[in-house]
C-alpha cells in the first residue's frame, strides 16, 4: 500500500445527513461515516437537500444556551 493514495471524500452521489447536537446546531456529515457522540441526525438526503433543510431550519446560528440567556 505504499505510495497509494485513499480518498476518502464523499462524492457527489453519495447521501449526506445534517446533524444536530444539544445546543441545536448542525453540521453535514456523509452517511458513510458514523454519526460522532453528542450528534444526531435531523435530515437525510444528498448534499444539497440538506443545506438547504438547514438553511430552512437552523435561522439563528447561536446556540441554544445563548437563545435562552437571551429571551
Amino acid at each position: 500500500m505504499q505510495g497509494e493514495h485513499v480518498d476518502n471524500a464523499p462524492s457527489a452521489s453519495t447521501t449526506h445527513l445534517l446533524l444536530v447536537n444539544h445546543e441545536e446546531q448542525y453540521s453535514l456529515w456523509p452517511s458513510t461515516k458514523p454519526v460522532p457522540a453528542g450528534w444526531s441526525a435531523a435530515f437525510e438526503g444528498s448534499k444539497d437537500a440538506c443545506l438547504a433543510h438547514a438553511e430552512k431550519v437552523w435561522t439563528d446560528m447561536r446556540p441554544k444556551s445563548v437563545r435562552d440567556l437571551s429571551s
